[in-house]
């Protein structure tokens, strides 16, 4: 399963999130490093597509798709050079495919705020130079190892020199290692280096909670980043709405005139962020969301399903979720030529209705 880890600096509501998410209990305390050992918890991603799908075909049972959610210790200044046990939270960091970066923008005077003040600009750039620094240790010392080998007159090492000092200066520049472009063989090489930096990143603005209903204007002061979504939430009353029943759960924030949690943004944008789609099947009285990498072709989907299916595929018959939900049933589209058969070069689409044919 793909995992989204939530960083940021100590103290800014990393573990209030999580929390959140996953209705889960991980401590939460007002001081630095009460995470330690990374908490992990699996989030089902809301998706109205198969709630509908469902019920068209009567199911039973209704299983979604999901993403894990990594709740990393706080960084702090130096952490790259291992300051409050850096080195131990990078490694944490490294094992996660995408990031989601907490922001503080509330004020507490019951929670300390690590370096003393709000500021979120500044807390950003805390965080995104230890990642960086973090990186332009790994690319130093890739380079100290490729040099010695250009007297082997092999164009490899030359090439993968030029393409180190390039990503060497990006770094240095401030800017991370995702925002350079790169061609299929110089990506191949940048990503063995598993940088931090070259993860895909949102950052998560934590409000105050009286700014639930205003976020626009309390997010205005986050600077963009190129390519990288910003998501307003306010942890503390996301934290209280998952204790409650779904119910009064709805109650409590058409109360605050919002119509849904933000949990629901974090969790799609984070499925998003890892360059993800869903497919449903329908099979018995299960009707199911399956997860597969933009891209999957229709053999490696079935697979996903049941390793027979990649093994033996012969056709894919599919049809987009909502086309099927004005036919009314399979059945019905078939008959009137709704449904298309695909076969093995088909690459799966958001939303398809997939029955796949194979032998045993």
């Amino acid at each position: 399963m793909l995992s989204l880890g939530i960083v940021g600096l100590p103290n800014v509501g990393k573990s209030t999130l999580f929390n959140a998410l996953t209705r889960g209990r991980a401590q939460v305390a007002n001081y630095p490093f009460t995470t330690i050992d990374p908490n992990m918890g699996v989030v089902e991603v809301p998706d109205d597509r198969l709630a509908q799908v469902a019920r068209l075909a009567g199911a039973e049972k209704v299983t979604p798709t999901a993403v894990q959610f990594v709740d990393i210790a706080g960084l702090v200044k130096g952490a790259s050079r291992g300051e409050g046990l850096g080195n131990k939270f990078l490694s944490h960091i490294r094992e996660v495919d995408a990031v989601a970066h907490v922001v503080r923008c509330f004020r507490d005077p019951n929670v300390a705020h690590v370096d003393g003040a709000l500021d979120p600009v500044r807390d950003m750039d805390v965080v995104e130079t230890e990642l960086i620094l973090a990186d332009l240790d790994t690319v130093g010392r890739r380079i100290a190892k490729t040099e010695p080998m250009l007297k082997t007159g092999d164009k490899r090492y030359r090439f993968e020199l030029d393409t180190l000092t390039e990503l060497q200066g990006l770094l240095d520049s401030g800017r991370p290692a995702r925002e350079m472009d790169l061609p299929f063989e110089r990506r191949q090489l940048v990503e063995s280096l598993f940088l931090l930096t070259m993860k895909p990143m949102m950052i998560i603005a934590n409000l105050p909670e009286e700014c639930a209903d205003r976020v626009d204007g309390a997010v205005a002061e986050i600077p963009s980043r190129a390519g990288v979504p910003v998501i307003p939430v306010c942890a503390e009353l996301e934290r209280q709405l998952s204790e409650l029943e779904p119910e009064d759960a709805r109650a409590y924030l058409a109360s605050l005139g919002l119509e849904h949690s933000a949990l629901d943004n974090v969790v799609t944008a984070g499925y998003r962020l890892l360059d993800l789609i869903t497919f449903f099947t329908m099979k018995g009285p299960e009707t199911r969301a399956w997860t597969v990498p933009l891209g999957t072709s229709a053999p490696k989907a079935a697979g996903k399903v049941h390793t027979d299916m990649e093994r033996g595929f012969i056709r894919a018959e599919v049809i987009q979720w909502d086309l099927l939900l004005q036919e009314g049933s399979f059945g019905a589209a078939r008959e009137h030529g709704r449904v298309r058969t695909e076969g093995k070069d088909y690459v799966i689409q958001d939303g398809d209705v997939i029955l796949f044919r194979f032998n045993v």
